[in-house]
């Protein structure tokens, strides 16, 4: 995983269903960025809209929702000339995706980051996950 001068650092990619459980977890380094990972969380799924934050924000990625017969609701990044319209009654529910993220942080293990490798990172995201779908 991602190494600074701060130490090991990790981001996690989630994708949610319609309410707030993990349906698919990916792991990158800390200094990569957060649409090299867009389309793999979104493959072989069928959504009826895409809610994600301005990080995801790519024409590549909006286009590829949108020929899967999805709606993209994406925020505009700040740098955009036209900036596009935004259904904020359906951007209201991309906080499932930080409610999960929360539940995740009640587990020492994960947000302290004490696993060295990533498949053993991942094992322990799996299973607090399965804990969050028992729940």
């Amino acid at each position: 995983m991602g190494k600074s001068r701060g130490g090991l650092s990790t981001k996690i990619h989630a994708a949610v269903d319609a309410l707030g459980n993990p349906v698919r977890l990916l792991l990158t380094p800390g200094q990569s960025s957060e649409y090299g990972q867009a389309e793999a969380l979104i493959e072989g799924f069928t959504p009826e809209a895409v809610l994600a934050d301005k990080g995801y924000d790519s024409d590549a990625f909006v286009e590829l929702i949108q020929r899967n017969g999805a709606e993209a609701v994406i925020p505009s990044r700040g740098n955009r000339l036209k900036p596009r319209k935004l259904d904020r009654h359906i951007s209201k529910a991309r906080n499932l995706v930080e409610r999960y993220f929360q539940k995740l942080k009640q587990y020492r293990r994960i947000a302290t980051r004490y696993e060295r490798l990533a498949r053993n990172y991942q094992s322990m995201l799996s299973l607090a996950s399965v804990v969050i779908w028992l729940a």
